[in-house]
């Protein structure tokens, strides 16, 4: 399917948006939501997930790859800018509700030209946002660390983990927001199943343990967790889920396949596409039963 038709297809639905989309979990991410929304896919080099992009196109789904450098404000916003030219809606079925705090200063260069029917261009509908950046795991001496390789888990983990929540939160509460309004039960309506807008943020071990000699990494995990928490609190009672994910032990990944974890057990590493399945049972969570924290580990796995 050509870009043009794809996003002129995936401007009728809500979409996912998820930050590093790599070979693995990412895929297996990708390619899960992209079975009910068009998804969205950001990395600082969009070539790399061209085979993930073309082969979720050619499966029937709906999936763009743009560049951004999610540490990086001003490449935040140009990757939004364009994905609000790609997934825009109708203003007069998806306006910025005025029960939102946010400004939409992510937005400011949203495209306005008016369409065939005359009404202006809105903001994308947002269903779900996946942060799935890992930030770099680095195992050195502390006394041995120097202040740029401290900091470079801190630019993914912590301001990358800022930038992006700055730019989706307005959006989920959008969503949130007037998911009672008359226009938005039917765009509701058109879609299989609505669930609660949602933000996730992936985790790892070190996200609750720090252990010697990970000092850099584990610094930049509680720091993303800590985030997770706080907006889960702000934004919980808003109806926006907010939830964290520790993914704790060895995923079942190319670069892995040599590692030999729990004895041998050929199940002893982490499905990705588990992972995938488990994220997508967090967002399907109704506003009733909202799971903050949630941790996967192989059942062999230490803990």
């Amino acid at each position: 399917m050509a870009a043009t038709a794809t996003a002129a297809v995936a401007a009728t639905k809500p979409i996912a948006i998820i930050a590093g989309a790599g070979a693995g979990t990412g895929h297996a991410i990708a390619r899960r939501f992209a079975r009910s929304y068009p998804v969205v896919l950001l990395a600082r080099n969009p070539t790399k997930l061209s085979p993930l992009v073309d082969a979720i196109n050619a499966s029937g789904g709906n999936a763009v790859g743009i560049a951004a450098d999610v540490s990086s404000v001003s490449s935040v916003k140009a990757a939004f800018g364009e994905i609000s030219e790609r997934f825009s809606q109708s203003s007069s079925s998806s306006s910025p509700s005025s029960s939102s705090s946010s400004s939409f200063s992510y937005f400011s260069s949203t495209n306005t030209a008016s369409t065939s029917a005359g009404s202006s261009t809105g903001l994308p509908i947002l269903a779900a946002a996946i942060f799935n950046v890992g930030g770099g795991f680095m195992r050195k001496p502390f006394l041995d660390l120097t202040g740029d390789e401290f900091e470079a888990g801190y630019e993914a983990n912590g301001r990358g983990a800022f930038n992006f929540s700055q730019a989706v939160l307005p959006l989920l509460l959008d969503r949130a927001a007037n998911a009672g309004s008359s226009a938005q039960q039917e765009q509701q309506q058109q879609e299989e199943e609505y669930h609660p807008p949602t933000l996730i943020f992936t985790g790892a071990t070190a996200s609750i343990k720090a252990n010697a000699g990970v000092a850099a990494f584990a610094s930049s995990k509680w720091m993303k967790r800590a985030l997770s928490q706080s907006l889960a609190k702000e934004f919980g009672p808003r109806g926006v889920h907010v939830a964290h994910v520790v993914v704790d032990g060895v995923i079942d990944v190319p670069h892995t396949k040599g590692f030999e974890v729990g004895g041998g057990a050929p199940d002893a590493k982490i499905s990705p596409d588990g992972i995938a399945e488990a994220y997508w049972n967090l967002h399907a969570q109704p506003r009733t039963n909202f799971t903050w924290e949630l941790d996967i580990r192989p059942y062999v796995e230490k803990w």
